[in-house]
Parts: C-alpha cells; structure tokens; sequence
C-alpha cells in the first residue's frame, strides 16, 4: 500500500522488531510502545498529571481497570516510558502465585525483589539501575563539592565527601527502617571509594541486603561486616519502597512511579484471610500515597474489573476499600471521571482502531521493506469483519484485533500469490463454518477455567491472561 513519505515513521530497527514480535505474540512490548499508542490521550494526561504531583513532593495511587486485553498493560510500559524521560525512577512487578503484596514464605519479599530487579532511570531503562543510581549520585556529590571549591587533590575531600553522604542519609534515619537503610547505603558508599577485591565483596552484600535477599540477620551480618537490626521482608518491604522514593528525591530524581500488574491473582487467592491481608496493604499503601505519607512515590496497579468489583472476592469485599473506591452515585454513564483513583479504560472506538491498523501496516512495511499488499478499503473490511462478529461492539480489544491482522500480513507477504479475499474468506469459514464451536468471541475451554472461583462468581469473560 503506498504511504504518504511525509508521514512515515522512522523506527529504531532493534526497537521495531521487538515490537512487532510483541504485538504478533499478543503480548505488550516493553520497548517502542509510543510508536503504536493510539487513542487514551485522556487516560495518558490523568496519569502524567500524578508525575507531576510527585515532582513537588507528594504522592499518588491509581488502578487501572479494564477486561483481558483492553490496554492496561500497554498503558502501564506506555507511562513507564514518559517517566523514565522526565527524570523520574520507576519500577514494575506482574504479581503471581508466588509474587504478592503480603504473604508468608517470602511471596510478599518476592514482589519487592522483581521490583528491584526491574528498577530502572532514564540511563538504564531495561532496569538493574540499582548499582548505577548510587553511583551517579557519588559523582554528583563530588561535583557539588569541586564547584564549592574544594579541590578533588585535597587531602580533605574524601572526609569532606563524607560527611556530605551521611548528612544526606541522617535525613532518612527517622523513617521506618532508615537508619539501617543509611548504614548499608553509607557502607556501599565507601566501599565503591576503596576499590580492590574485598570492597567489591562488600558492595555485593550491600546490594543484597538492598535488594532484600538476605533470609536472616545473621547472614546479612556476616556478609556486611556489622550487625543490622532489621532484614528486608514480607512484612516491611513496602516501608523501604518509601525510602527509595524518598532518597530518589535526595539523588536528583523527581520521584518513583510503582507499577504493579496482573492483580487479578489477588483475587484468585482462596483462602480469605490470607486474600484480606493483601487488601489491607493496598489500604495501607492507598492511605499513605494520599494522605502525604510517601513523598514522591506514586503507585499503578492494573487489574480487571471482576478484581476490583466482586463483592465476595475482590477489592469491595473489603469494605474500607470498597468505600474509597466505588463509583459516585453522581457517576453516571457517558461522563468520565479521570482524576479520581479508579480509571476504567474504554473500548477504543472504531477510528482508533482503525489508525491502530493503518499504524502497524506502516510499522510492518518498514521493518520487512515490503510494499503492503492492503488499500486501504481492505483494512477498512478487516475492521468491519471484527466488528461484525458477536459481541465485538463493546468487547473487541486491540490484542485479538492486532494478532489477527497480523496473521494476514504475515500469510500476505509469504505467499505472494495470495489475496486478502482469499485469506479473509478462509478465515470467516474457519471460525464461523461449525456450529459446535460457537461464535468468535466465545471462551475458550482453557479460558472458562478459572482457579477456585465457583460457578455463580464467573460474571466477566476471561480471555487468555495477558494485557496489551
């Protein structure tokens, strides 16, 4: 299909295939997503608002609510990549069986850990940023004290850089957990100085006590050199999530934005107690971020509107959390409402969609240096025949939409004596020729199983268990 040259966009090739992968496979692509962002200007504006909220020191918490493949995922990499650009620290974390906000064993740990490993800047966007944070903040403090004056060859710099770091940290050292936060800091800092085999060694266990990897104190103390009086785990890794957020401020960074996706687990979990604990540290968090409590730290969670609204199993069974969160009796249908914590995430209309398909045509051209054998009066019919299908009016996504146009790229472009016709057609019989298999938009068997959830809770349709 011939494109306007004014209009191409020029993508990165690395990035672009990546992407294209992502978009194939049905999954969100952590690099790129600006390039295929069409439609939620809304929902990108009320969420970069919260960045600038953090910027002058307060704090934020939003859910993203919205069905299987409906964007959430993709909005989450979407405004990790803007926070990122402005400056700002960010982390992310898909919670699991294994991976929780609180739980025995090390489930709750194990969330603060992925956060950790994923702890990104705008210099190491894929994350591991860890070590290079508390680096970049040394330097910047060596700077600061050569534009004072004091010459990098005097004798007294290194005491004078020193008492620099400690009066940074001394002001972390009334928030839970601080004094020991700045003690491990303040030894990774002179450790990184010394140089030589054993500061590397102690450097190692700093960032493991950092990253909340030590199961007891006494191992920690082994491995430090001195004794700490707590260990990062399952019940006050949140409170070091503030700390980071709070020493980010002090490293020259706007803040710390927390994604946290997939919290549909939350609601899977069977045992009720273990799932109201979970609860109340979303509470718990909620109040904080809100009330002033966690300067600069701002925290996304995506999940499905059958996690925040079952009444038995998810968010407003919890009452105190129900009452936060619920819709306004004012709240009606056709007004939206973005500036309150709960942001739903519309169907994209059929424009959209359709800028979504002429997008990744252009996207697919480039990458493979192919000319599209689609005009646009195809895509145009491959959108309509999406939308006729059952149901799609209000529950096409863009996930199922995109790997089916990607499908026909894919068979166009390797079996040059095919037409769209010819594919499309095979397509409709396929999926609509046998009565015993439903219409399109039918659950599979694999997506009617649910993990103990009886039979009268199963009110939303659950497609495969990936956000894009």
């Amino acid at each position: 299909m011939p494109q306007n040259p004014e209009k191409q966009i020029k993508v990165p090739r690395r990035i672009l295939g990546s992407l294209l992968s992502s978009v194939s496979a049905g999954v969100v692509p952590r690099a790129g997503a600006p390039y295929i962002a069409i439609g939620r200007k809304d929902e990108i504006a009320a969420l970069l608002s919260d960045l600038e909220m953090l910027d002058s020191g307060g704090g934020s918490m939003r859910f993203l609510i919205g069905r299987y493949g409906s964007g959430k995922s993709f909005l989450i990499q979407l405004i990790r990549g803007y926070a990122l650009e402005r400056d700002f620290l960010t982390a992310d974390a898909d919670l699991s069986p294994e991976r929780r906000l609180y739980g025995s064993g090390g489930s709750g740990v194990a969330t603060y850990r992925e956060l950790m490993k994923n702890l990104a800047s705008k210099a190491s966007p894929d994350g591991g940023a860890l070590p290079r944070l508390i680096a970049r903040w040394i330097g910047q403090m060596q700077d600061e004290l050569i534009c004072g004056g004091v010459s990098a060859d005097d004798p007294s710099f290194p005491d004078k850089l020193s008492a620099k770091v400690s009066e940074t940290m001394r002001e972390l050292e009334f928030l839970v957990g601080g004094f020991d936060f700045s003690r491990v800091i303040t030894a990774y800092y002179k450790a990184y100085l010394e140089g030589g085999e054993a500061s590397q060694t102690r450097m190692s266990a700093c960032l493991r006590w950092l990253r909340g990897e030590y199961a007891t104190k006494t191992e920690a103390r082994n491995d430090l050199g001195f004794a700490v009086s707590v260990i990062i785990d399952d019940e006050n890794w949140y409170d070091f999530l503030k700390l980071w957020a709070a020493l980010s401020k002090r490293m020259g960074y706007r803040g710390l934005m927390v994604f946290i996706d997939e919290c549909v687990n939350l609601f899977k979990i069977a045992h009720r107690v273990s799932r109201e604990n979970n609860y109340e540290k979303i509470l718990a968090m909620f109040n904080d971020t809100l009330q002033g409590r966690a300067p600069g730290l701002g925290i996304v969670f995506g999940g499905t509107p059958q996690f925040l609204e079952d009444t038995r199993r998810g968010l407003f069974s919890y009452e105190a959390l129900r009452s936060r969160l619920c819709d306004s009796r004012f709240a009606l249908d056709g007004f939206k409402n973005l500036i309150g914590p709960v942001i739903r995430l519309r169907r994209l209309s059929d424009d959209e969609l359709l800028a979504l398909i002429r997008r990744i045509t252009q996207l697919y051209a480039q990458y493979y240096n192919w000319d599209v054998r689609l005009t646009d009066e195809e895509q145009l019919a491959f959108l309509n025949l999406c939308l006729s299908r059952a149901g799609a009016d209000s529950m096409i996504t863009p996930r199922e939409m995109l790997r089916d146009y990607m499908t026909v790229l894919n068979i166009l472009m390797q079996n040059p004596e095919a037409t769209f016709e010819q594919v499309v057609g095979s397509a409709v019989t396929l999926k609509h020729g046998d009565d015993d298999e439903g219409d399109a938009w039918a659950p599979t068997a694999a997506e009617k199983k649910t993990e103990e959830v009886p039979a009268t809770e199963k009110k939303i349709f659950n497609p495969e268990d990936l956000d894009f």
